[in-house]
């Protein structure tokens, strides 16, 4: 689980996946929070789509889903990418949007993650503790295990053949890789599960 202190200094906000809350105590308002007719077509047409609850007042909320690991990042003006599917919650005061990653040999000719930006906390769950490494030229990941990236980092993307064992009839195995570059300091989060 993971605590949010609401209304302690400020009239602060936080966006939360609907029946992400599992206890609550003070004053504490939950409101549905619409993206907005054009915004819900983007996120089913991407797979990006969130439908989420602003969770306002004062008091605390705790927050969990289907016993996941829960990891807070800290964004002090940078920016991160982090597959919706992943996403718990995170402060109002994050800009965030749908990003398009184009590739050869991907179903639909693109790959699309959510992208927060600005000053504040977002909330992200993973199946199973990740591993964080620095972005490398030689930094490769299966599409399906990754969880967050340093959105300052270049994607790439490059479509592998693998075998897998125990694969259905007609299954090639194909696997989407993503190549990760980036200056010092980028980072990719990967969990040992994939999606």
């Amino acid at each position: 689980m993971v605590r949010v202190d609401l209304g302690m200094g400020g009239d602060q906000a936080v966006l939360a996946r609907q029946g992400s809350m599992v206890l609550y105590q003070g004053k504490v308002d939950f409101s549905y929070k619409g993206a907005g007719f054009a915004g819900r077509i983007v996120g089913n047409a991407t797979g990006q789509e969130m439908q989420l609850m602003r969770c306002s007042g004062r008091g605390q909320v705790f927050l969990a889903e289907d016993a996941s690991m829960l990891h807070p990042i800290e964004l002090q003006g940078d920016a991160v990418c982090v597959s919706a599917e992943n996403v718990l919650a995170f402060d109002e005061t994050l800009q965030y949007e749908v990003r398009r990653i184009e590739g050869h040999g991907i179903p639909g000719g693109a790959l699309f993650t959510m992208q927060f930006q600005g000053t504040g906390t977002i909330v992200v769950k993973t199946h199973g503790v990740p591993v964080v490494l620095p972005v490398t030229p030689t930094t490769f990941a299966d599409c399906n295990a990754v969880v967050a990236w340093s959105a300052a980092s270049q994607v790439i993307v490059s479509s592998q053949v693998r075998m897998r064992r125990n694969a259905y009839p007609g299954d090639t195995g194909e696997s989407v890789n993503l190549q990760f570059r980036g200056a010092p300091g980028n980072f990719i989060v990967v969990q040992p599960y994939e999606v």
